[in-house]
């Protein structure tokens, strides 16, 4: 750990919310001497504060321990780079547009590897009036289901959750080209062009 690098974060950051030393040594219950102890490289915070710190100052622990705040470049938001991130623990369901550090169960996770539908997985689509009526063959069992699937364009996405022992049909109003990606708990995520 470089104690000055995080203690100039924490500055950084404690400045970005108009705080003062004294307020965030209140809201900790410890001293304001040892946040400018921190600040000034003199040290750094115990772990068991670092929870707390990183909550103040609405920061990632990981953020605060590596001594930078790394922001993702301009992207503006294009669901085409939409990324999965599914819980192995819990089976949360989180997504981002861009680079992003996801935590759930207090773990780390990272975005799906997404892989081109094939004979085991492959959706059915049919047009019905000014909408898709999406079915699957595939297995809808608590051992094996898909979980959710979504539509993404450029500028949307929708996504529909699937349950173990329901039928897996969604419908969707046509809105032009785009992919649909779909999540088997087994197997990963797939996806397959409309």
């Amino acid at each position: 750990m470089d104690c000055k690098r995080i203690g100039k974060l924490i500055c950084q950051l404690r400045k970005e919310k108009n705080m003062t030393q004294k307020q965030i040594a209140d809201v900790m219950n410890i001293s304001d001497k040892t946040i400018s102890k921190w600040e000034r490289g003199q040290g750094c915070p115990d772990i068991s504060l670092l929870p707390e710190l990183a909550q103040i100052l609405e920061v990632s622990v990981d953020g605060i321990l590596s001594g930078e705040i790394n922001l993702n470049e301009l992207v503006g938001g294009n669901m085409n780079k939409l990324k999965f991130y599914v819980c192995p623990q819990c089976n949360n369901l989180m997504t981002a547009t861009g680079d992003a550090t996801i935590m759930c169960c207090s773990k780390k996770i990272e975005p799906l590897e997404v892989k081109k539908s094939d004979n085991d997985h492959m959706l059915e689509i049919e047009p019905v009036e000014d909408e898709l009526y999406v079915t699957s063959k595939h297995e809808m069992k608590k051992e094996h289901y898909i979980s959710f699937i979504a539509y993404v364009r450029g500028d949307r996405a929708l996504i529909v959750k699937q349950y173990p022992e329901w039928n897996m049909e969604f419908r969707f109003r046509k809105q032009g080209h785009g992919r649909l990606y779909f999540y088997c708990i087994n197997d990963g995520l797939f996806y397959q062009t409309i």
